[in-house]
């Protein structure tokens, strides 16, 4: 009976699972894959498990976690940090991933289906991803000038003798007898800040300068690739995706061999891994490790609903969540040799120790410190071209996943507008993005940048998330979710990930909010403190996100007709979706479950 039914299906539908759906729960929306589906899907399953490797490895990778790690103890940081991954990162990172899979649909209307009244997560959310793309992708442009300056005889940032060098520029490498003093800078210092950035001749965020025409130039590009990249779906940027997730980490290991092959590189991985085990005593490791993890596997952007939500109804999401989870891990530990056995050299050559050469952080580990140690090294060109292009790769990614997110939520919310419109809309939101990253492109766009990183996202994405899992657990039902994931894998999930869900998942959010809140440091950067105005407009777009939630919730409760407690009720139950219903081994035709406003539901012929 069952080849029957799987002969009589109409062509392209999914197989699906074989598991029977039966309940009489009013909250309880069953989704399976309706029989008329035309939703695109992935064409191979290591199209998508390369797309989200690909927006969880990311820049952050190849610096954040190399500092994190040396800064809190070395060694013994890996402690806190697996830790934090397998009680608080991966759970909500595998929720994530069955929730997409599971309702087919993006970060704004899958809330009609989990708790309608929280549906201005979904629009927070496309925000908060927006203010990334103004900024993140001015990044990438960086990464272009230089990858482009990388083309000639020699690296511009290898002597002093360059137009925009002062007189404290100071070129180590091959002399003998340097004097270094607090004033001194290096080649590539003066390249990425008087040459890059042209920080000199902007007065902060009051005076920023002119735009960057270098830097337009490499922007629009960045976006232009992207465009064509995710202009036809899933499609298009699956096949991407193969050269964009894969070549970084053969470059990752071409840089571990040469870094492992230079004078001093022990000394770096010495200092790499030393642990100081004192340090697992100070609550700042423990919070630095649970921000690391979370940030690094990315859940609350979206981009692993929207990612998801393209995959067959059974697909074994749970695997997916701990392959591709072990691979981020391991690709930051990685990345920290290849950072540190460059910092060893430097030190060599400097005659220092490592802690001083790895002081710096963020960008300057990447567009000062690393590429100063590569302009001396036999091969520079080479070394410097393909590290430029693996950091455009790395940054790629993650913007196709970032852009992802709010076009799938948009179509997905407006189908009927906007699903024969994808090019329109895709043009019209990298237009958006484009014009949005102008004021990074200022001399003084580093600040803004600052600014965009600590008040667009990193706050109010952690809000977004601690709400996301409070909704999921605490107003869906941890047992209506696990059901839903028993439709999919046959099997439900264990106790384990159930107490992380409903407890441990939001315990480590709270966690992370709290201590940052707490430890409320002055922003800095580059010696420029930024001005209590400033600090106003941040909190102002961080309000911009925050506050589609309770907008959301007032306007559900104001238009949606009924009692008060009528239209509370109707606010916390998820609308049902057509699905297949099986018993005994039969399918009985499309069906779909209906659910009443304000009582419960039943059984209707569609």
């Amino acid at each position: 009976r069952a080849s029957m039914a799987e002969a009589d299906s109409p062509p392209g539908v999914d197989r699906l699972p074989q598991r029977s759906v039966l309940t009489d729960s009013s909250s309880f929306c069953p989704r399976l894959e309706s029989p008329t589906d035309s939703r695109d899907k992935w064409n191979k399953k290591m199209d998508f498990l390369l797309s989200v490797i690909g927006f969880a490895v990311d820049l952050g990778n190849v610096w954040r976690f190399p500092y994190i790690c040396y800064q809190n103890g070395g060694g013994a940081f890996l402690i806190p940090y697996v830790l934090m991954a397998v009680f608080g990162g991966i759970p909500l990172f595998y929720m994530e991933l069955a929730l997409g899979q599971y309702h087919h649909m993006g970060v704004i209307p899958i809330w009609k289906h989990i708790c309608p009244i929280f549906k201005g997560i979904g629009y927070a959310v496309c925000i908060i991803d927006l203010y990334v793309a103004f900024y993140y992708n001015t990044i990438i442009a960086w990464a272009f000038y230089y990858f482009y300056s990388s083309m000639g005889t020699s690296l511009p940032w290898i002597h002093c003798h360059n137009p925009w060098n002062t007189p404290n520029c100071i070129n180590y490498f091959g002399h003998r007898n340097v004097t270094w003093s607090n004033f001194s800078h290096s080649p590539a210092e003066e390249f990425y800040m008087r040459r890059v950035l042209e920080i000199q001749k902007s007065g902060g965020l009051q005076d920023p300068g002119g735009i960057r025409w270098q830097l337009l130039l490499c922007l629009f590009l960045i976006f232009t690739t992207v465009y064509f990249s995710l202009w036809k779906g899933v499609k298009t940027s699956g096949k991407v995706v193969w050269l964009t997730a894969t070549f970084p980490y053969l470059v990752l290991f071409i840089l571990l061999i040469r870094g492992a092959t230079l004078p001093g590189a022990w000394r770096g991985i010495v200092f790499y891994l030393q642990p100081n085990w004192e340090k697992l005593l100070s609550i700042s490791v423990w919070v630095d490790a649970a921000a690391q993890i979370f940030f690094s596997l990315g859940p609350g952007f979206g981009v692993l609903l929207a990612l998801s939500s393209y995959n067959q109804i059974n697909n074994n999401c749970f695997k997916d969540a701990l392959v591709t989870s072990m691979v981020n891990c391991l690709t930051s530990f990685l990345s920290g040799f290849v950072i540190f056995t460059v910092l060893g050299y430097m030190a060599e050559m400097r005659n220092i120790e490592v802690e001083e050469v790895a002081k710096d952080r963020g960008p300057s580990l990447l567009f000062i410190t690393y590429p100063e140690a590569i302009a001396n090294m036999v091969g520079s060109t080479f070394f410097s071209i393909v590290f430029f292009l693996m950091m455009i790769t790395l940054g790629l990614d993650s913007t196709f996943g970032v852009l992802e997110a709010i076009i799938t939520a948009l179509i997905d919310e407006y189908p009927r507008t906007l699903t024969q419109r994808r090019e329109l809309l895709v043009l019209g939101l990298v237009a958006v993005c484009f014009l949005g990253s102008l004021t990074t492109l200022t001399q003084g766009g580093a600040y803004v940048i600052k600014l965009l990183e600590e008040f667009g996202a990193n706050c109010s994405i952690l809000a977004m998330v601690f709400l996301e899992a409070i909704a999921v657990s605490w107003f869906y039902g941890i047992q209506q979710f696990c059901h839903d994931v028993k439709v999919m894998l046959g099997y439900s999930p264990g106790l384990f990930w159930k107490i992380c869900w409903v407890a441990i998942s939001p315990a480590f959010l709270a966690f992370i909010i709290i201590s940052s809140l707490l430890d409320q440091s002055p922003l800095v950067l580059f010696d420029y403190r930024y001005p209590d105005w400033s600090l106003s407009i941040g909190h102002l777009i961080s309000a911009s996100s925050c506050s589609c939630i309770p907008i959301y919730m007032v306007y559900k409760l104001l238009w949606t007709p009924g009692s008060l407690k009528q239209v509370r009720k109707a606010g916390y139950a998820p609308i049902s979706s057509p699905g297949l219903v099986k018993t005994n081994g039969d399918f009985f035709g499309p069906l779909v479950i209906t659910t009443t406003k304000f009582g419960k539901g039943g059984w209707g012929k569609k």
